[in-house]
């Protein structure tokens, strides 16, 4: 491949991630906060509700904190791998209560994220290979050995995490939460070490 094509599909990597971890937060949050009225990106919002009546409430909460847990890794960009290998299985997961339930054109929808992500995935493959291989490669980067900052991120994902179940007690403290965690988890990853 020619390295300016080369350069071109890697400059798309971090706003790809970006996008996908937006819409998978925002569409968990929007599942679980009171009232759904956290602004997602896509939806369907009432999703809990509407799987409580097959017996499937439990399912449909665990699918929206799993976007949710998904979005902040793809957000983070440090564990932007990870979430890009767990949204495979949610895309999956997805797809079967779509066409299940005969959503119409949401399966469509799907199949762009499900090339978004695939994107990432072959974009990643020399940092993934070695998963499929029984050898683990010697050249790997060293593992960041930052405990402050990576406590301060763990704690702003706990943050971002409490917002929802919060928000039914005290709206305000459950906003305040999610909106510190965000920026906490923005700055801990944008921001040079200490």
């Amino acid at each position: 491949m020619a390295p300016s094509l080369q350069r071109l599909l890697r400059w798309g990597v971090v706003p790809v991630r970006i996008l996908l971890g937006l819409v998978f937060f925002t569409a968990g949050m929007g599942k679980i906060w009171p009232g759904h009225a956290f602004p997602g990106l896509i939806g369907p919002v009432w999703l809990i509700e509407r799987l409580e009546a097959f017996q499937l409430g439990l399912y449909a909460g665990f699918i929206a904190w799993s976007q949710i847990i998904i979005g902040i890794l793809l957000l983070t960009q440090r564990f932007a791998r990870l979430g890009t290998v767990m949204l495979v299985p949610m895309l999956a997961n997805i797809f079967m209560v779509t066409v299940s339930q005969q959503w119409g054109g949401t399966p469509y929808v799907l199949a762009v994220f499900l090339l978004m992500n695939l994107y990432l995935l072959l974009m990643d493959f020399e940092g993934l290979k070695w998963l499929l291989s029984d050898r683990v490669p010697d050249d790997r980067a060293p593992i960041r050995r930052n405990s402050r900052k990576d406590s301060q991120l763990a704690f702003s994902i706990l943050l971002i995490l409490a917002g929802p179940l919060v928000a039914p007690v005290h709206l305000p403290t459950g906003i305040g939460c999610v909106v510190i965690g965000l920026l906490g988890a923005l700055l801990n990853q944008y921001l040079p070490r200490p």
